[in-house]
C-alpha cells in the first residue's frame, strides 16, 4: 500500500532518523513557483541536520512516503492535486487520484510507515463561533502516536477551544523554550501552556518515558513559536476584516480556513507568506533534531 522513495527506503533499512513532511503546504499553502523552491529547501534543511525527509502524498492512488524530485515537482505544479484527510485515503486509492495530505492524513501515514516525528506549519483546530466544527487533525492526533512539531494552531481559529480539545484528548502540549502557546503568525496567541522543554534530547526522553508508561497511544505536540512574528496590529486588522468578509460572502464550514489564509496572503503585503515559510523551515529543523535524538 505504501511506496517509499529510494532515499527513505535506504534510511529505513539502515534505521536512520526520518522526518515526515506534509504536502498540502506545497500544493495549496504556498504560491507557485515558490512552493517548489520552499519544499526543496525544507527537505535540504532536514538532510543538513542529519535526518531523511519523507514528504508524504498520493500519486495516482498510490501512497508515497518520500518523493523523488520529479514527484515533488508534480505535487507543486499540478493544479488537479486535491487535499486528502484520513477519511479520504481509501477513496483516493480506489479512484486513482493524486492528493496532498493534511496534518491528519500525514500523521496517519507516517505512523503506518514507522516514522515517529512529523513537521508541519500550524495545526488545525476548533473553528471560531462553531464549537462543533473542528479539524480532523485533532481526532487523528488523539489516536496516533507521533511527535508533531508545529507553530501552535492557526490564529484564525478558536485557540482556547482548541487547547481544551487537546486536553480532553490527552494530547500533551510542550512549548519549545516557552510557556506561551504560539498562534502560527504570532509568537504568543494569548494563552499559556503548562509544560516547557528546552532541547530535542529532553523531548526524546519524554517520548521514551511515555512509551514506558504506556501513555504513548496518541500524539505529542511540540509548539515551536515563530521567531519573527507578523506585526500584531496588521495581523489583528486583517483577521477582523477577513472574518467580516467571510461572513459577508457566506463562507462556512471547512471553506473558512482556506478563505482566511488566502485573505491573509492577499492583504498582508507578503508578511504572512514570509512568516509561513519561516515557520515550516524552523519546524523541520527542530523535527530533524528530535528524530536524531530519538
Amino acid at each position: 500500500m505504501i511506496k517509499y522513495s529510494a532515499e527513505v527506503a535506504a534510511a529505513k533499512a539502515a534505521k536512520r532518523p526520518i522526518v515526515a513532511l506534509e504536502s498540502t503546504i506545497i500544493s495549496h499553502g504556498l504560491p507557485r513557483p515558490l512552493n517548489l523552491q520552499v519544499a526543496q529547501e525544507v527537505e535540504s534543511i532536514v538532510r543538513g541536520a542529519g535526518a531523511t525527509p519523507a514528504t508524504i502524498a498520493l500519486l495516482d492512488g498510490v501512497i508515497h512516503v518520500g518523493l523523488e524530485p520529479a514527484e515533488l515537482e508534480r505535487i507543486a505544479v499540478d493544479e488537479n492535486i486535491v487535499k486528502a484527510s484520513t477519511r479520504d485515503l481509501a477513496i483516493i486509492e480506489e479512484s486513482k487520484q493524486s492528493a496532498a495530505t493534511t496534518v491528519a492524513a500525514t500523521s496517519h501515514i507516517a505512523h503506518l510507515a514507522g516514522i515517529d516525528v512529523f513537521a508541519t506549519g500550524g495545526l488545525g483546530g476548533v473553528h471560531r463561533g462553531h464549537t462543533y466544527d473542528e479539524s480532523a487533525d485533532l481526532t487523528e492526533l488523539a489516536e496516533t502516536p507521533i511527535i508533531v512539531v508545529s507553530a501552535g494552531v492557526k490564529s484564525i481559529l478558536d485557540v482556547a477551544g482548541t487547547l481544551e480539545r487537546l486536553e480532553t484528548f490527552g494530547i500533551p502540549v510542550l512549548g519549545y523554550g516557552t510557556t506561551k502557546f504560539p498562534g502560527f503568525y504570532l509568537t504568543d496567541s494569548g494563552f499559556t501552556i503548562e509544560h516547557q522543554v528546552e532541547s530535542a534530547d529532553q523531548i526524546a526522553r519524554i517520548w521514551h518515558n511515555r512509551k514506558a508508561l504506556a501513555t504513548a497511544d496518541r500524539a505529542m505536540l511540540i509548539a515551536n513559536p515563530v521567531r519573527n512574528q507578523m506585526d500584531l496590529a496588521l495581523h489583528d486588522e486583517i483577521l477582523q476584516t477577513g472574518l467580516a468578509a467571510a461572513e459577508r460572502e457566506q463562507i462556512t464550514g471547512k471553506a473558512v480556513t482556506p478563505f482566511l489564509l488566502e485573505y491573509f496572503h492577499t492583504n498582508s503585503k507578503g508578511e504572512s507568506l514570509r512568516v509561513n515559510i519561516e515557520i515550516i523551515k524552523a519546524n523541520s529543523l527542530l523535527a530533524a533534531q528530535i528524530a536524531i535524538a530519538l
